[in-house]
């Protein structure tokens, strides 16, 4: 069950301590799309996901969207911010991770995801070595095979909390 338990989890994508994961020796983010920086409706990034990205990239971060989704989806998002994207990523399969880790010369070591799942984006980055990053989904809005996901998570973090390794709202790093 411990490959569905993030290294650490915080309320949203704003409140995560970047300069403590720098300092960690991480030098590449990778940024789930769909509840992690904007609800599944949404086609583009607002200001504030703008300035965040602009600071991270300050801060020498190689910051890079992997999604599900296909291109046409991630597209708006890698114009306006800047950003490589990783489409189709088919996580929680750790394919498309070590490929990203390959291309752009990164070590397990050096890189953590951060998405709103702990069936894809948890699971995938910890079955791939990196570190893991679970923040709340911004909507309760989810496409089809993610209203599935959540009933799975919930099932699974009842099992984490009866075990004390995890409960939703009680946040850590």
């Amino acid at each position: 069950m411990e490959i569905f338990l993030p290294d650490k989890y915080y309320k949203n994508i704003y409140e995560i301590n970047y300069r403590q994961l720098k300092q960690d020796g991480i030098k590449c983010l990778l940024f789930d799309l769909d509840n992690t920086l904007v609800p599944p409706h949404i086609n583009k990034p607002n200001k504030k996901i703008r300035d965040l990205f602009d600071n991270l990239k300050e801060l020498d971060f190689k910051v890079i969207i992997m999604s599900n989704s296909g291109k046409k989806r991630l597209t708006p998002f890698k114009d306006e911010l800047i950003v490589d994207c990783s489409a189709s990523s088919m996580k929680p399969l750790k394919k498309k991770f070590l490929k990203v880790l390959k291309e752009y010369k990164f070590d397990v070591s050096e890189t953590a995801i951060i998405g709103d799942q702990l069936l894809t984006d948890i699971f995938g980055g910890n079955r791939a070595g990196i570190t893991t990053i679970l923040v709340n989904p911004i909507s309760k809005k989810d496409i089809m095979c993610t209203k599935l996901n959540r009933r799975i998570e919930k099932f699974i973090e009842k099992k984490f909390l009866k075990r004390e390794l995890f409960k939703r709202g009680k946040y850590y790093d």
